[in-house]
């Protein structure tokens, strides 16, 4: 209870600043590539690139005989894009608005959750390319693409409940940001992105399905490649280690934002 109230304030400070976090996701989306060629096009170009890669590298490498492959990882690679890219920026997000930090109040919890919203927007955006594509391919989209919200929002609460904790501990400890380097790489692999969670044998898989990242990432392809409703208690299992990561987020950040301004 005490918890919950705790957490509703915050939310609470957050809304009333909203204009405020609002501005800095504009900005971060303006500024991410500014000065460059392609400049938002780049939203596009990075993980259409990964895809290019992974398709032609591991049906071979790993010798894959999964129909309709690059959409079988497409599917899959960008909402773990906006997953990894939100908790690894939003690492450092305190540690690099230091001057915001030690000058001005407002409240600090903006400063990841404006880098997850960022990251959310570009993962938003880079639907304008899957549909087409599965369409293309001659993926059938069925009405269980109403599911997708609820999937985005559980792993939404997951990358913020962690970028909550790690934004938090990296003031202190710098070689947080390189520890998480090396967590998401592992964590890849640990993921069925490039494989289907068959590869692994199946006494490994009811362990394998542990990572909350599992019913997330298979749940996005069963609303957009397969036209099924993802599996709910997989899902339940996934939205409540998402809220436990959130309160610990909460609890972790609030308890070292009382010495931000002195480690930084």
């Amino acid at each position: 209870m005490v918890v919950a109230l705790f957490m509703f304030t915050e939310i609470k400070k957050v809304y009333n600043y909203r204009h405020m976090l609002i501005s800095m996701v504009q900005r971060e989306l303006r500024s991410r590539y500014k000065g460059s060629f392609l400049g938002f096009l780049w939203t596009f170009v990075n993980p259409l690139l990964q895809l290019a890669v992974y398709s032609l590298v591991f049906p071979y490498v790993l010798r894959i005989e999964q129909e309709n492959y690059p959409m079988f990882l497409f599917v899959a690679l960008l909402p773990w894009i906006f997953f990894t890219s939100s908790v690894q920026n939003a690492t450092t997000s305190v540690l690099n608005s230091a001057n915001l930090v030690t000058k001005i109040y407002f409240p600090r919890i903006i400063l990841p959750l404006s880098t997850v919203c960022t990251n959310l927007m570009n993962y938003i955006y880079s639907l304008v390319i899957v549909i087409p594509a599965l369409l293309f391919t001659g993926v059938e989209l069925t009405l269980n693409l109403l599911w997708f919200p609820l999937i985005l929002f559980i792993e939404f609460l997951f990358a913020f409940g962690l970028a909550l904790v790690f934004s938090a501990l990296h003031v202190k400890f710098r070689d947080v940001a390189h520890i998480i380097g090396i967590i998401i790489f592992c964590w890849f692999y640990l993921t069925p992105i490039v494989f289907p969670l068959s590869i692994f044998p199946e006494e490994m898989q009811q362990y394998i399905a542990l990572n909350p990242m599992v019913a997330i990432i298979e749940g996005f392809r069963d609303i957009f490649l397969f036209g099924q409703a993802p599996d709910f208690q997989a899902l339940m299992y996934s939205g409540v280690v998402a809220i436990i990561a959130l309160i610990i987020g909460f609890i972790v950040f609030k308890h070292n934002e009382k010495t931000f301004a002195e480690d930084l």
